[in-house]
């Protein structure tokens, strides 16, 4: 088992940690949200995370936000110089995303800072693999130097005789979908709420990217018929919650359905030239668990990787947000 944590972030830092909260920066703002697994104190007095935040979320259910459903309520006390929206950017390589943050009535704002492991890993395998080898001429950059990049005006256009199809299930907003698309794949994003689709749609746009395949419906029936249509993808990318409903009520819980979409997504992947990446943010659940599902289905996978998303504080405490499995092959 390996620990990962994203190593190129810029405007996002996890400040600190305790009393079952997290104190983070997103951009210029700073962000008080509950985290059931900082079980320690915090290395900051209270006083201290009062004068730093711009707001903070406060639950008036006891649910755990494991969950990701709608049914999580809450409110956030917000301080005069917090807006509702803001823009954040990440950077890796050639790959440059901008995210559009809000405050949500159940605590998230429309990124997983930790996810970033995954995006890099996506990106790299797609950018590197000479089956997918993509030349890109019309670049959403317009500067080789990192520091100063900015986004064109004009969306940009990949030139590969093969490109990568990609599928995200449970894809939220879509980080893991941007860096598919950035890297040339054909990408297929698929989440139950369409709210959201339209959220991730926003972040298409910002991030200079375009013609991503929005699907709002529930993704083990989408999975299911997929496989009776004989189609197969070159890589699957699944973050599924703990619970969720599906657009027509239908209900997702993670310990009844995670081993059907497991044997599903076996039969949509290609089995050459294909990459899997599995995350889960549920305490229940282990890295062990993972592995020992997709290897049920899939077979042994000599490069197989499993392990934590963490994130350490500013007292180096590390905070666990979720396993992490993913092969290529």
């Amino acid at each position: 088992m390996k620990l990962f944590t994203p190593e190129c972030w810029t405007d996002y830092e996890l400040i600190d940690s305790g009393g079952l909260e997290k104190l983070e920066r997103f951009g210029k703002f700073i962000l008080a949200r509950p985290e059931p697994q900082a079980v320690w104190s915090k290395s900051l007095q209270g006083e201290e995370w009062e004068k730093m935040f711009h707001a903070r979320y406060k639950r008036t259910r006891g649910i755990d936000p494991a969950k990701r459903e709608n049914s999580e309520k809450g409110e956030w006390i917000r301080k005069k110089t917090m807006p509702d929206r803001w823009k954040i950017g990440y950077s890796y390589r050639e790959m440059q995303l901008q995210f559009r943050l809000g405050l949500t009535s159940f605590g998230h704002i429309g990124v997983f800072p930790e996810q970033a492991v995954n995006w890099n890993y996506i990106y790299d395998f797609l950018s590197q693999s000479s089956k997918f080898k993509v030349q890109n001429h019309n670049s959403n950059l317009k500067s080789d130097n990192p520091s100063t990049r900015t986004l064109a005006t004009s969306p940009p256009h990949y030139l590969t005789s093969s490109p990568a199809k990609v599928l995200n299930l449970f894809a939220y907003t879509g980080g893991a979908s941007l860096a598919a698309r950035a890297a040339g794949a054909d990408v297929v994003h698929v989440d139950s709420v369409k709210p959201v689709v339209t959220w991730a749609r926003e972040m298409m746009e910002a991030s200079g990217l375009n013609d991503i395949r929005w699907v709002v419906e529930d993704a083990l029936k989408f999975v299911q018929r997929e496989v009776k249509r004989g189609n197969r993808y070159d890589g699957i990318i699944l973050d599924p919650p703990a619970y969720g409903r599906g657009p027509e009520g239908e209900k997702w819980i993670l310990q009844d359905s995670i081993d059907e979409m497991i044997a599903l997504c076996h039969q949509l992947l290609n089995p050459e030239h294909s990459f899997f990446v599995l995350s889960l943010y549920s305490m229940g659940f282990s890295s062990l668990i993972s592995e020992s599902l997709v290897r049920s289905h899939f077979g042994e996978l000599p490069e197989i990787e499993t392990g934590e998303l963490y994130f350490a504080d500013r007292a180096n405490r590390k905070l666990p947000l979720g396993t992490v499995l993913r092969f290529t092959r």
